[in-house]
């Protein structure tokens, strides 16, 4: 019989909210699959360790089938060891009073060692996903201090916008979130993102059959695709962290099982998904940064942005506001790190 290789996963960050909602679901076999073997590399700060041990002990005890390997470590080298997938997920968050240059130049340390630790012990078919915030410029830190490692194979996550979107796109149309599709988040995970509802789609029965609509034809209130759709993706982390006094932790590790699920799997011809990926210029956007973009996977490791969407002078404002961001964050991280981005 033949035994299906093991995929190896590490996850900085492992002991905190989005790490805790991640990791169960990735070892039952709901990321790569119901008979795919998965071991996970555990990485967390010096002062994390024991609460990690706490996170071990219930991995343990849930006893999943597929599961087969956790180390937990504090150390890069052993914790991206060998690994196929690093998921990124530890991040210094913006406190009151801090300068954006001072979160990019914390970040920025953190996320060159991880690069480098990267380039230096995982696996040769090795992935990243950036979930810690700011999520695209960590991302492109990471990958500028990845030697060897391709600049294709980083991500950063744009998964949770498009979520979001689609959620608010089949309130306003009264129809179940499944049945919308092709929502693509272009530009920063951050307030400057802009959620594209040109080109999404909502299934509807016309004739017996099911057809792909436009949300235009659905949704002809622009004033509302405009301005209150577009204001509440892009506040809505606000909006849950005011609502519960935290972070929307389960959310975003939802969003991280499904980006990588995609990643990890063939895309429909007719459909896309939205991530963070190194930009060459498509649609405008500026070449060498991570920007959000619709994507196809091949399910093969690699993937392929999907052009000729057609983006009014709206859309094309709102991406290059987005992008303008995206250099400037990139700018001033370069800056506070004294390093070449």
């Amino acid at each position: 019989m033949k035994t299906t290789p093991l995929i190896r996963v590490a996850v900085t960050g492992a002991a905190g909210q989005i790490g805790y909602s991640l990791l169960f679901r990735i070892a039952n076999g709901e990321v790569f699959g119901p008979d795919q073997p998965v071991a996970l590399n555990l990485i967390e700060i010096p002062q994390g360790l024991e609460k990690l041990s706490g996170v071990v002990m219930e991995l343990q005890d849930c006893a999943f089938p597929l599961l087969k390997d956790i180390v937990a470590t504090s150390d890069l080298s052993v914790g991206f060891k060998d690994v196929n997938w690093a998921l990124l997920v530890g991040s210094v968050p913006r406190k009151d009073g801090m300068e954006r240059k001072d979160l990019l130049k914390i970040n920025g340390g953190i996320f060159i060692g991880q690069g480098q630790a990267i380039a230096a012990n995982a696996a040769k078919d090795v992935r990243v996903l950036v979930v810690g915030n700011p999520c695209n410029t960590n991302a492109l830190i990471a990958l500028r201090h990845a030697a060897g490692v391709p600049e294709d194979r980083f991500f950063a996550m744009t998964r949770l916008d498009e979520n979001r979107a689609k959620a608010q796109i089949a309130a306003k149309a009264g129809v179940h979130v499944s049945k919308v599709r092709n929502v693509t988040i272009f530009g920063n995970h951050s307030s400057t993102q802009y959620p594209d509802f040109y080109n999404a789609e909502i299934a509807v029965e016309q004739d017996g059959e099911v057809v792909q609509k436009k949300v235009t034809e659905i949704i002809t209130d622009e004033a509302w695709l405009k301005g209150e759709f577009i204001e509440t993706v892009q506040k809505r982390g606000a909006a849950i962290i005011k609502a519960r006094g935290l972070s929307s932790a389960a959310s975003a590790a939802n969003a991280a099982v499904e980006t990588v699920h995609l990643l990890a799997h063939r895309s429909p011809a007719d459909e896309w998904f939205s991530v963070g990926v190194i930009s060459k210029g498509e649609y405008g956007t500026t070449p060498g940064l991570i920007t959000g973009l619709p994507v196809r996977s091949t399910g093969r490791g690699t993937w392929r942005v999907v052009e000729g969407l057609n983006l009014p002078e709206f859309a094309k404002e709102k991406l290059a506001a987005s992008v303008k961001e995206l250099t400037e964050e990139r700018d001033t991280a370069a800056e506070a790190l004294g390093a070449k981005l």
